[in-house]
């Protein structure tokens, strides 16, 4: 026996001729297949269209996504409902306080000027029971006096007779408001008052100031009597009269801003003067 009889061989074992033929048949079947379809010339590609088919949403999810879009709606919709009526609230409750301010500052007002009138009416009711009472004790003594300076020095005697039931009546008019054409009891103008004081006297006087200082004797202003009739402008033409009451003093129903007042001449000098008495 040979020392390499038992040495297996390394070649490769030879494949059957069976298996052999197969495979050189699938092979030419293969290559014929090749070569019929390269005689042929290039194939054409035919597009791939693929549709895609999504699955349908079943009922009660439908109805599910349409609930919760309307709901979603819904909740907008009321939440911008709640904006616009709190902004509504907001607007009427700032009207409502101011209207309130002003409401107040109006009454306010109004109880202070009722206030005001009130204190008037008390102070004139006050004064007018003030002159009714001094009228009252004038009449009821039918005299008075007014002792004093004359203003070229001289000394008046007191006014007695006419003369001093004229003063007394109108001293006791001082205060009176002055209003024109005002022929009394509480308002006069200039002429009234002379008028209304020498009719205590039993004198009776024209209404206007320019035909009372026409009447009696003209006297000069150094030798003034009480009782005399003052007069402002030329004697036929004044404008404005009033009576010496003695001490250098006069009275007469001024203007409005002065009402009925008791002043000295040099307050405002006189044009002139006549005497009746």
């Amino acid at each position: 026996m040979s020392h390499t009889a038992h040495i297996p061989s390394h070649r490769k074992p030879r494949r059957s001729a069976s298996k052999l033929s197969l495979r050189a048949g699938v092979a030419g079947g293969v290559l014929s297949t090749v070569a019929v379809a390269g005689a042929a010339g290039p194939a054409q590609a035919e597009p791939v269209t693929e549709t895609i088919e999504m699955p349908a949403l079943n009922g009660d999810l439908s109805a599910g996504l349409s609930s919760a879009v309307a709901a979603s709606a819904e909740a907008t919709q009321q939440i911008a409902l709640d904006t616009e009526l709190q902004a509504a609230e907001d607007a009427a409750a700032a009207k409502a306080a101011k209207d309130a301010k002003k409401a107040k500052q109006e009454a306010e007002r109004k109880a202070e000027a009722e206030r005001k009138a009130e204190e008037r009416a008390r102070a004139e009711a006050q004064e007018r029971a003030n002159r009714s009472s001094e009228r009252t004790t004038l009449s009821a003594s039918g005299s008075g006096s007014a002792i004093g300076s004359d203003e070229g020095g001289s000394v008046s005697a007191p006014a007695t007779g006419s003369a001093a039931a004229i003063i007394a009546f109108a001293r006791a008019q001082v205060g009176d408001a002055y209003v024109m054409g005002g022929t009394g009891p509480n308002s006069w103008d200039c002429s009234g008052l002379v008028q209304a004081a020498y009719r205590q006297a039993g004198i009776d006087l024209p209404r206007v100031s320019g035909a009372q200082s026409s009447m009696g004797t003209s006297v000069s202003l150094d030798n003034l009597q009480p009782g005399d009739i003052l007069y402002w402008g030329s004697r036929s033409g004044s404008y404005h009269v009033a009576i010496y009451s003695g001490g250098g003093m006069f009275i007469g129903a001024q203007n409005p801003g002065t009402g009925v007042v008791e002043r000295p001449l040099d307050y405002d000098p006189p044009s002139g003067a006549v005497r009746l008495l």
